[in-house]
């Protein structure tokens, strides 16, 4: 992708900075050797630096001129455990960890804006960037909050960036309104009686409880939901019994369950709660199902992505910018931080050629070609909102 973006050019130490991470990846609220260098950085390019939230949470804060508003922009840098196959000679040397969602990339991008911010400083009002720690199921956004993130660094509005493989590199994709689903999870577990697999009859088979429950559920999405709503209700793992001729006293079902509106999330909850209870009395057994909401659905206001869309049209050129792509199924905890202020999720294309696998795999790369990009948009938005 060749764009013009000034004098934003390719920076080999935000790369070098970018590979570092990427060689000591670390799990969410371990990001110890990683927030160290963040906070390194900022305080040498003459931020406030603020340490301590969500554990490991790093927060830089930048002024200029006598304006009242401020911006908030946050990164994730948080990795997975995942064992690293790419054999690029910065991967991994952490067993069984891995940046595989592009993390490091994003710190990277964001780490890059804050230099040019602080060295053109071109805005007036107030900067915060916010280096989040364990986004990748833990809550870290949450927790952040939870320390007095928004009371200590107010904003008038927060942003967020994420890679995402299958859209041309460099790209930049918006969407006003539900954008990514909300994640919640259940555990149902099936209460039975247990038996010699030779006298079935003197049992009740949680296992085949659990069967019918799993194709009963399928009738929800189905059946329940309105057609032009998307939801998913996937069963990722069963776990009864140990052998062949036992029939186990229990089984436990491992669910997920996603929705882009609020309203079908709460309907997803009543009818999973239900169907598996009733399911399991008509076979004798009874069934617990403890349900646990996760992050909610990701809702961009369209205020703020309008105003985020014009800055990427002013910056690539309209013919470099997605407006309006389908929302996406995968959850993401910035959603917590918009359900608290006004603000705008976007994407920036990783690739979508041969070779460009999904996040969340281990032969995943964050594209470095995407940092300058990166950089060069964060760094115009905030001269463009603190106008």
């Amino acid at each position: 992708m060749n764009v013009h973006i000034g004098s934003n050019v390719f920076d080999d130490e935000i790369v070098e900075i970018r590979h570092r991470i990427h060689q000591h990846p670390e799990l969410g609220f371990e990001e110890l050797r990683t927030s160290d260098l963040v906070a390194e950085r900022l305080a040498a390019w003459g931020y406030e630096v603020h340490r301590g939230l969500g554990k490991t949470g790093v927060v830089g804060t930048l002024k200029a001129g006598s304006g009242t508003r401020s911006i908030g922009i946050r990164a994730d840098m948080d990795a997975l455990p995942i064992q690293e196959t790419t054999g690029l000679p910065y991967a991994s040397r952490r067993p069984n960890t891995m940046h595989a969602c592009g993390h490091d990339g994003h710190t990277a991008m964001l780490l890059g804006a804050a230099k040019q911010i602080a060295e053109s400083r071109k805005f007036n009002g107030t900067v915060h960037l916010i280096f989040q720690p364990a986004e990748e199921g833990q809550g870290g956004a949450v927790q952040m909050m939870k320390d007095g993130l928004f009371r200590l660094f107010p904003c008038n509005a927060i942003f967020a960036m994420h890679n995402m493989p299958g859209f041309p590199e460099g790209k930049l994709v918006f969407r006003a309104g539900p954008f990514m689903a909300s994640a919640d999870r259940a555990e149902i577990v099936i209460k039975g009686v247990g038996g010699h697999g030779a006298f079935p009859q003197k049992t009740i088979d949680p296992v085949v409880v659990a069967a019918s429950i799993v194709m009963a559920l399928q009738s929800i999405v189905a059946r329940n939901i309105d057609p032009q709503d998307p939801a998913v209700v996937t069963v990722g793992a069963i776990k009864a019994g140990d052998a062949p001729n036992v029939i186990p006293p229990d089984a436990t079902m491992s669910l997920s369950i996603r929705a882009l509106d609020p309203a079908v999330r709460k309907s997803l909850r009543s009818r999973i709660t239900a169907l598996a209870k009733a399911q399991a009395e008509s076979y004798g057994a009874t069934a617990i199902v403890n349900y646990r909401e996760g992050f909610p659905v990701l809702v961009n206001t369209e205020k703020e992505t309008a105003f985020a869309a014009q800055v990427a049209k002013e910056l690539v050129g309209e013919e470099n910018v997605i407006l309006d792509p389908r929302p996406l199924m995968g959850s993401e905890d910035f959603a917590c931080m918009l359900e608290e202020l006004p603000g705008c999720y976007l994407l920036i294309g990783n690739g979508d050629g041969e070779g460009n696998c999904m996040v969340h795999n281990p032969g995943f790369d964050f594209n470095d070609r995407c940092i300058p990009i990166g950089s060069a948009y964060w760094t115009r938005l905030v001269e463009r909102f603190l106008s």
